[in-house]
């Protein structure tokens, strides 16, 4: 039996590679809309956060999207992101690693 490539990816802030189930995803739209991903099926260029509320403010300290996609982004779309990667956290740590138990 063949083992399951685990897909991995980049985190964008600290340059670790990462499972894709441990990261999430924002996306930059053709119309230059930044938003996050829950799905990780929207269309357009996506780049990965680790799922760490410290890594997430230091997104928004660096102001690491808004480098990263070449567009100016306002602190309501990183307090946002801190919030969401707060959210999946804490389910990490209730129901386990991925947080889809």
């Amino acid at each position: 039996m063949k083992k399951r490539k685990i897909p991995m990816r980049k985190d964008i802030v600290t340059g670790e590679m990462m499972p894709k189930r441990q990261l999430i995803r924002v996306v930059k739209n053709k119309e230059g809309q930044v938003s996050l991903d829950p799905t990780g099926k929207k269309a357009g260029r996506g780049a990965y956060i680790a799922v760490d509320v410290a890594i997430a403010k230091r997104a928004k300290a660096e102001k690491t999207f808004e480098k990263a996609f070449r567009v100016k982004l306002d602190d309501e779309f990183y307090d946002e992101l801190i919030r969401y990667t707060d959210h999946l956290q804490a389910r990490q740590e209730l129901f386990g690693n991925d947080g889809k138990k």
